[in-house]
């Protein structure tokens, strides 16, 4: 199945824009993608056929499917996965808009991550797609002030997946959390649309500070591995930041920063997100050799 690039949303705006692209999202193609894959799956690995059977085959859709994977990976003695699957199914299912976000990530994925062949890799076997999706379901219970319980998921996406994402931040579709192990995004962190943010980053704060006090990410962003953005900063449009910044002021859109504390080295790709390019620009990459040698 072909997948194209989105076109990167324009956010000239001072107000974040959150899911603009959801329109062009086609769930019915996503889920046709993961059911095909599962029945090849299934009869060249019989050791996998009753996930398969389970998770994807005997289902009718991908809100039931997402709500059965969950369910199984997020089952404890305090919440059994067969009360834990009726309640996901319910909410999923009462709220499509949280199955096509789901969609527009899993279409990011197979678009962005070399490592990733089908639709129903992320589904299985991809634990930021599956913190980002439970992380989807908290942010809908937070907001119908249901908190204690999107509090729970929090702490068993934060146990399990390895990811720590508040329930109230906002975080937009298409969004790529690869690997995602100690990824942590705070209360009021802001993240638009077709963003990759790699393992290890945090968006977090810088104290007690209350109210708006984590960071503003803008479309198209691409952060690298190990990166920390403390603050109410705003990275701005395209812009790339390099692997283990520290990055503690506003980045200018369509540029690269790099260092602890992060500094402007160049421009960026025109869609660091989407092209994955994790290289930092020529005259810092000179810089780096000579200061080593």
């Amino acid at each position: 199945m072909e997948h194209k690039n989105e076109a990167m949303t324009s956010s000239k705006l001072n107000k974040p824009q959150i899911c603009t692209e959801l329109a062009e999202v086609d769930v019915a193609s996503v889920w046709k993608g993961i059911r095909h894959a599962a029945i090849e799956t299934a009869a060249k690995e019989p050791y996998l056929r009753p996930l398969l059977d389970d998770v994807v085959i005997s289902r009718n859709c991908l809100a039931e499917s997402l709500a059965t994977r969950l369910a199984r990976r997020l089952a404890r003695a305090d919440m059994q996965r067969s009360e834990l699957e009726l309640l996901l199914s319910d909410l999923l299912l009462k709220n499509p808009k949280i199955v096509t976000m789901a969609a527009s990530d899993m279409i990011a994925i197979v678009d962005r991550d070399a490592a990733c062949s089908s639709f129903l890799e992320p589904l299985l076997f991809y634990k930021g797609f599956l913190a980002i999706s439970t992380y989807r379901i908290s942010h809908l219970l937070w907001n119908q002030d249901r908190k204690e319980l999107a509090h729970y998921f929090q702490s068993i996406v934060s146990e399990v997946f390895g990811a720590d994402i508040h329930p109230a931040a906002r975080i937009g579709c298409g969004i790529l959390l690869d690997h995602a192990t100690s990824v942590v995004i705070g209360e009021t962190s802001i993240i638009e649309n077709n963003v990759s943010i790699l393992h290890e980053v945090t968006l977090g704060g810088t104290g007690k500070i209350t109210g708006d006090r984590h960071p503003i990410v803008r479309s198209g962003v691409l952060i690298g591995a190990g990166s920390k953005i403390l603050g109410r900063v705003e990275i701005g449009e395209c812009a790339k930041i390099g692997a283990g910044s520290v990055v503690l002021a506003d980045v200018p859109a369509h540029t690269t920063v790099a260092g602890v504390p992060a500094v402007v080295i160049g421009k960026s790709e025109r869609n660091p997100a989407i092209d994955m390019s994790l290289s930092l620009c020529e005259r810092y990459q000179s810089l780096s050799e000579a200061n080593a040698i």
